[in-house]
């Protein structure tokens, strides 16, 4: 699949099959994570992966964007690990935790897993119930899973501003 095709056709899933995925669908998941551009290539990314029911479970106290998905990993990074721009102080690991989530997201859907990426979710007890250490930073969560066969687009998903709205070349 051609990469514009599979991000185009990609899409938030709201509903999923009550089914873990399969440890080659996670490494697989996890490997397009792993090799994401990062920051001088510090890979600040921490991924925690949920594919047990009592995982599941523990997240829905941390999250009421969970949308029954039977796996979900959390990605966050270790603030002990980031680039710095001089200039400003700006960190790059917010970002790269992005980028990660963003290959992990694209590569679920090559595999026909769905996903939606939560920012819905209460750091502080997802910290607690999940034991995350203080230097760690949740960014994102991917809830996941088979889409059920019923689960379609929101309806605005393929609605698009025109380009001229959103790119500008040489100044604003």
């Amino acid at each position: 699949m051609d990469f514009l095709k599979l991000a185009t056709e990609r899409y938030s899933v709201r509903k999923f099959e009550n089914k873990h995925l399969p440890k080659d669908a996670i490494d697989k998941i996890l490997a397009a994570g792993h090799v994401a551009p990062t920051g001088c290539n510090y890979q600040p990314q921490r991924i925690l992966v949920l594919n047990t029911d009592e995982s599941i479970e523990k997240l829905k106290d941390c999250t009421k964007c969970h949308f029954g998905a039977p796996t979900a990993m959390l990605i966050c990074y270790n603030k002990d690990e980031t680039w710095t721009r001089p200039y400003d102080g700006a960190q790059s690991a917010p970002v790269d935790a992005c980028i990660v989530t963003t290959h992990m997201m694209l590569m679920a859907h090559s595999l026909g897993i769905g996903s939606t990426w939560v920012m819905h979710f209460n750091p502080m007890k997802m910290r607690e119930t999940f034991n995350i250490p203080e230097n760690i930073e949740p960014v994102a969560l991917l809830v996941m899973g088979y889409p059920a066969e019923d689960a379609a687009p929101l309806p605005l998903h393929s609605e698009y501003k025109a380009l001229d709205k959103v790119v500008v070349y040489d100044t604003f």
